[in-house]
């Protein structure tokens, strides 16, 4: 058995080619199909042993073994007999003599196959000798034809051309109209006779009638216009004459049309001279009353003799607006620095009720009208009357400029803290916070804005209103600069007593009412922009961008939030001061949270109760909340290293101070306006400084459980930390050296402890200035801020709340840098939350 599976798979190597066995199969009509034997399948997948199993599929079936044996030699001799067949039939057509005799019979053919080409050939010549003198007379006959049809045109021509002459002699318009036209439909064919000479004479005086009938339309035409009564002619024979001249052509139609235009308007052009007094800019309207009293006698009198498709009335009404936009062209350009805005646009308005007047007459736009009458040859495009003054419209942007001025002066510079204050509502006397409001300016400025992009629009859509439209941006920012921001500049004011620990809630009424209109503005900027885009022409769309206006209102609500954080720390300074000079190394237990804690929370909630319903947008409420947990929470680590050394006691006790502020932080938004990422940033920022103080508690004996309590909070190997927590603690020097060994030898064992930590933004000598600088004192800027001292220095990093931007990017350059600026922060967060 083993040998046969060798012999079968040795067959196997030896398979054939698939395209072989497909040539065999087609050879043999061999039909794959589930009917066929399937010993006659050549393919690589043929298996004897499924065949056989498929004869004998059971014990049963052993007994038709001979029956099958008998079968299999009969196919096999039925095979050997188809192939013997073939084979002979094969050895026959290999046969030299057969192969020899059907050469023969193919040569024989393609001799028959010349001899007959050579036949076709010479029976070809002969019929082309037959039919050669029946070509010659076909020709002729075409010929007779076409000479019998021309002399008959050339018959019909001259008859035409005599009775032209005779209708032109006894001026009968309507004939000649008629007759003309067969004429020259005629002569046209004769063109290319034109070498003939008697066709070369009737086409001359073919030409020498239509210049004799020009003459006499021109004369009949001057008498019929003057109306002489000695010569009178009629309507009728005048509207004839227009026929004739649409059969002259188009070109003297043209010339026609144009020298009665010029008839028509030639008073006009004595009249309206633009240096007389009727042709000055103040008369515009003689010249439009003019010219409806000559349109009006031109369509009830002589307009009545020309077709209606010349559309005489389009071209009188084009040759008018050309002359006086021309003259006015004039006018203005003499006027200069003399041309009023009132006389601009009186004269204007004049103008474009006159051109709405035409359209309404037509039902056809001006411009239309203009393009439909304009010369093929025209070396310059007609405009309508209205466009002389868009050169002009400085005049109006001008005034509108010093309108602005006027409007804005009274809250501009140093008297914007006034006007400010007078806007800003008061609380009444009920004691109920008044409804919170923009300054009265910025609805007013807008309004403006409004009625003027209105009023320009409906006049130019060019290069006026793109000029508009830049000098609404030069007012946006003056208004930003010299109003907002120039209005959070405080008047010298004697200084707070240390004692003092209330907000001035007149200024953070002051800069609520900053940030609302701030944002008023900075959102109606955007419409403003979307408004103009929409009206002007689509060659300025692209230039129109209010973008950094509104960046200077978004940069004006950092300067109002920076106001409300300079009063929080007013109120809070006096307490922290009080907290800096506390001796913590004498308190011996902890009784409660300390006195300056109470301050410190009232001083939060001051603010917080003053701003919340009085900033209409909360987002800027969540804004400054932001910031007043970042600036709390860095203070109080500023005073405690201010106050150090704090020892066990003292560390335990600011634990407890640090509860209740952070507390009163988490409360600051309220119930209704929850913050995931403010109650995070508060939790982040308040449990580092947990950490230190956890650290502080710690008893420096015995040494390792401090290091190891050390190494679990703060979490590095950073010996300047270490010190930093050692100088906080107040450990004696000679203490502090056994301690350092330790820490070093402890940390040289833990290799995952970072490099850094928290406490390397800690400074251990914060300043005692202010964090703050004045709003006012500079432009704010929305990327940058001044360099200094930030409050976030100490322990912070930005709030969980704000993301990253471009701006801060750049900050974190540096590993050990943040926000050092508290302007540059509020920016960065008010330009997310506008964005967002």
């Amino acid at each position: 058995m083993s040998s046969e599976r060798t012999l079968y798979d040795a067959r196997m190597d030896d398979a054939l080619p698939h395209e072989l066995i497909l040539s065999i199969q087609r050879v043999l009509d061999i039909q794959a199909d589930p009917s066929s034997d399937p010993l006659d399948d050549l393919s690589d997948d043929f298996n004897p042993v499924r065949i056989l199993n498929g004869i004998f599929p059971n014990e049963e079936s052993l007994g038709q073994l001979e029956a099958v044996q008998t079968r299999l030699s009969q196919n096999e001799r039925d095979l050997h007999e188809e192939v013997m067949s073939l084979q002979a039939e094969l050895r026959k057509e290999q046969d030299p003599r057969r192969m020899h005799l059907i050469q023969e019979m193919i040569s024989d053919l393609l001799g028959q196959m010349s001899r007959i080409r050579e036949k076709a050939t010479e029976s070809e010549a002969v019929v082309r000798n037959i039919t050669k003198e029946i070509q010659m007379l076909d020709m002729a006959k075409k010929n007779l034809i076409l000479s019998m049809s021309t002399l008959k045109r050339l018959q019909m021509l001259v008859n035409a051309l005599g009775q032209l002459e005779d209708h032109v002699s006894e001026n009968k318009y309507q004939d000649i109209a008629q007759t003309l036209a067969a004429v020259k439909q005629i002569s046209n064919s004769f063109r290319p006779y034109n070498a003939v000479q008697r066709i070369s004479q009737i086409w001359r005086r073919v030409q020498e009638i239509q210049s004799e009938l020009r003459t006499k339309i021109d004369a009949d035409w001057d008498k019929f216009y003057a109306q002489d009564p000695t010569k009178p002619i009629k309507p009728s024979t005048m509207a004839a004459a227009c026929q004739v001249v649409d059969v002259l052509g188009p070109e003297i139609r043209s010339q026609f049309i144009d020298r009665y235009v010029a008839l028509e308007l030639k008073e006009y052009r004595r009249i309206f001279k633009a240096t007389d007094e009727a042709g000055q800019l103040d008369n515009v309207t003689t010249r439009f009353n003019w010219f409806r009293r000559s349109l009006q006698t031109h369509e009830t009198e002589t307009g009545r003799v020309f077709p209606g498709d010349w559309q005489v009335g389009w071209h009188l009404t084009a040759k008018f607006v050309e002359i006086t936009r021309d003259d006015l062209t004039v006018l203005l350009s003499k006027a200069g620095s003399n041309l009023t805005i009132k006389q601009l646009l009186d004269t204007l308005q004049e103008i474009l009720d006159f051109e709405s007047s035409i359209v309404k007459k037509y039902a056809t736009p001006l411009p239309d009208i203009l393009k439909a009458t304009q010369a093929a040859n025209a070396t310059r495009q007609n405009r309508t009357i209205s466009s002389a003054f868009e050169p002009h419209m400085g005049v109006f942007i001008s005034a509108q400029d010093k309108a602005l001025q006027g409007m804005l002066s009274q809250y501009r510079g140093a008297k914007s803290r006034s006007s400010l204050e007078a806007a800003t509502p008061r609380t009444s006397q009920d004691g109920e916070q008044p409804h919170a409001a923009v300054l009265p300016s910025s609805t007013e400025l807008f309004y403006f804005y409004a009625q003027t992009l209105e009023q320009c629009a409906k006049l130019f859509i060019g290069q006026p209103l793109y000029d508009l439209c830049q000098l609404h941006k030069k007012w946006l920012r003056i208004y930003a600069e010299e109003v907002l921001v120039a209005s959070m500049k405080r008047p010298a004011l004697p200084l707070r007593r240390s004692v003092e620990s209330r907000a001035d809630t007149n200024e953070l009424r002051n800069a609520s009412i900053l940030i609302n209109t701030a944002d008023y503005c900075h959102a109606t900027a955007l419409e403003l922009e979307e408004k103009i885009r929409e009206k002007i022409h689509e060659d300025f769309k692209d230039r129109v961008s209010f973008q950094e206006e509104c960046d200077l209102f978004v940069s004006a609500i950092s300067s109002a939030i920076l106001v409300l954080l300079k009063e929080l720390e007013s109120a809070c300074d006096p307490a922290f001061a009080v907290m800096s000079r506390t001796v913590w190394g004498s308190n011996d237990i902890v009784s409660g949270p300390s006195p300056y804690v109470d301050e410190i929370v009232k001083g939060v909630e001051q603010v917080r109760d003053v701003i919340k319903p009085l900033i209409e947008q909360k987002k800027y409420v969540r804004n400054y909340l932001d910031k007043a947990a970042s600036f709390v929470i860095t203070k109080f680590t500023h005073a405690i290293v201010k106050s150090r050394p704090v020892k066990e006691i003292g560390a335990e006790q600011l634990l407890l101070d640090l509860q209740v502020l952070k507390a009163c932080l988490l409360k600051l938004p309220g119930e209704a306006e929850p913050s995931q990422s403010y109650t995070r940033s508060v939790n982040n920022q308040t449990q580092r400084l947990e950490k230190l103080l956890k650290v502080i508690v710690t008893p420096a004996n015995p040494a390792d459980v401090f290091i190891l309590s050390y190494t679990a909070m703060i979490g590095d190997l950073s010996f300047s930390n270490f010190q930093k927590v050692l100088d906080l603690k107040g450990t004696p020097k000679a203490q502090q050296n056994d301690l350092q060994d330790t820490f070093l030898a402890v940390t040289s064992t833990k290799p995952e402890l970072e490099s850094t930590s928290f406490l390397s933004m800690l400074d251990m000598d914060p300043g005692q200035s202010s964090s703050f600088s004045s709003p006012g004192s500079s432009r704010v800027n929305l990327l940058t801020g001044a360099g200094g001292d930030g409050i976030l220095s100490a322990l912070g990093s930005p709030p969980a709340s704000t993301t990253p931007t471009q701006a801060d990017a750049a900050g974190r350059s540096d590993p050990l840098s943040k926000f050092t600026d508290l302007r540059r922060f509020v920016s960065f967060a008010v330009r997310r939350d506008t964005v967002m």
